[in-house]
């Protein structure tokens, strides 16, 4: 295994661990998580797998319309968020594990449902991950990736800001880079919805890590960014406080039924 990949693997666990807790009580980390649910189509009988599960925000609302949710995330500290959150709902329809997203450890067509939320940007390779959860999705299943996903213009400036206020960051997608991985990937009967996710700039470094030093500089590129939106973000003061929206690209496809 590639000495940079591990390096990289070590600094996601590392971040998460101190975010588990904080992440999942962002304003904002809740909401949009219905419209997943709905864009799924769901029965009512399907098994889904949430990769990268993080504190468990998806694969708890999914557990309530599907049959049965199985969640994987690598940080030990979010899966014990996402079991206590399970817990805490009184749902007994799910079942957590502790694993890498590029290489999942389920057998191949175990799913009807494979989804991911705002986990792209932290993989050095998404199509490699997109590939797996391919692989352990059933003929004619569903595939979902909600993530942030930038203009051209704007990607470079927003992977330098997330870079800083998160080191696990890798780099947000162009909408082009979403494109082609997703017409790589042979999906079919692709859909898709944009939605935006709100935050203050205070409240959003209290849930954060950064390393010494860079929050003040965090806290610079917000304000440089006032009259230029170079990030994106549409970044803006409202109430004495720096607030932004990140764009978000929700993509739904199927699983092709057999191989071209």
């Amino acid at each position: 295994m590639n000495a940079d990949f591990e390096s990289h693997k070590a600094t996601i666990i590392s971040q998460f661990s101190m975010q588990a807790v904080p992440f999942a009580e962002l304003p904002g980390h809740s909401d949009a998580i219905r419209m997943l649910v709905e864009m799924c189509r769901l029965k009512g009988h399907e098994e889904v797998l949430d990769v990268a599960c993080g504190p468990g925000l998806v694969a708890c609302e999914f557990a309530r319309y599907a049959g049965h949710v199985s969640g994987i995330d690598i940080t030990p500290g979010m899966i014990a968020q996402a079991a206590a959150r399970q817990r805490a709902s009184g749902l007994t329809n799910i079942d957590w594990r502790v694993g890498d997203a590029t290489r999942l450890p389920f057998d191949d067509a175990s799913y009807s449902v494979v989804v991911t939320r705002y986990s792209f940007h932290h993989f050095p390779d998404p199509k490699a991950v997109l590939s797996e959860m391919l692989r352990v999705c059933k003929p004619g299943g569903t595939i979902l990736i909600a993530d942030v996903v930038q203009r051209p213009e704007n990607a470079s400036a927003y992977d330098e800001l997330e870079l800083l206020r998160d080191p696990s960051h890798v780099h947000a997608l162009t909408f082009s880079e979403m494109e082609s991985i997703i017409v790589q990937s042979g999906l079919l009967d692709v859909r898709t919805q944009r939605y935006r996710v709100d935050g203050d700039v205070e409240s959003q470094l209290r849930a954060s890590f950064p390393n010494p030093g860079d929050e003040e500089k965090i806290r610079e590129l917000f304000k440089a960014d006032l009259d230029s939106d170079r990030l994106g973000i549409n970044v803006r003061m409202s109430g004495g406080r720096i607030h932004f929206s990140v764009p978000i690209l929700v993509v739904v496809g199927q699983k092709q039924m057999s191989e071209r």
